[in-house]
């Protein structure tokens, strides 16, 4: 995600029915992936949302005025273009919560082949790559810009995100 346009989202509610209105309200405000969620203490959850700035923040202040209508909003904030070090950290939390998250089987499904998958990712139609962006719960690019991404740019950031994978198991 180095160099890309992104923004990184956040809303914090006391309850998991606010935070369940506010995922909702942000995914259909804008185009935006709701990426995971962070339970931590006495209630408090957190959802994390990428996409580009002007859709996070959209999707962030709608998300938040739900959380407020349906439960307790705690916090909510928008990083606009944040450093590669934060991309990883969400990663990694996203790789712990995967297997817990009934929302996300059928990413947890596509894990038996995706080493199968990456090693051929050069060999692959722009169909087959787009599938498997669509699929890959952190992916640097968001909907449209994938659907209108060449081949190359497609196989660098699958690329990336493979390189990535291979690191945070050593």
């Amino acid at each position: 995600m180095n160099g890309q346009n992104y923004s990184l989202g956040m809303i914090e509610t006391l309850g998991f029915p606010g935070l369940v209105a506010a995922s909702d309200a942000a995914a259909k405000a804008a185009d935006v992936k709701v990426v995971t969620y962070q339970k931590a203490e006495s209630g408090i959850v957190t959802v994390y949302i990428i996409g580009d700035v002007a859709s996070v923040q959209a999707a962030v202040s709608i998300g938040a005025s739900e959380a407020e209508r349906v439960g307790q909003l705690r916090y909510s904030h928008v990083i606009a273009r944040p450093d590669q070090g934060v991309y990883k950290l969400i990663r990694q939390l996203t790789d712990r919560t995967t297997e817990s998250v009934d929302l996300k089987t059928k990413h947890s499904e596509r894990t038996d082949n995706t080493e199968e998958e990456f090693s051929n990712i050069s060999k692959m139609t722009v169909p087959e790559l787009r599938k498997i962006a669509h699929s890959h719960p952190v992916f640097p690019l968001n909907t449209q810009e994938i659907n209108t991404a060449k081949k190359e740019e497609l196989v660098k950031h699958l690329s990336v995100l493979e390189q990535e994978k291979g690191g945070d198991k050593t």
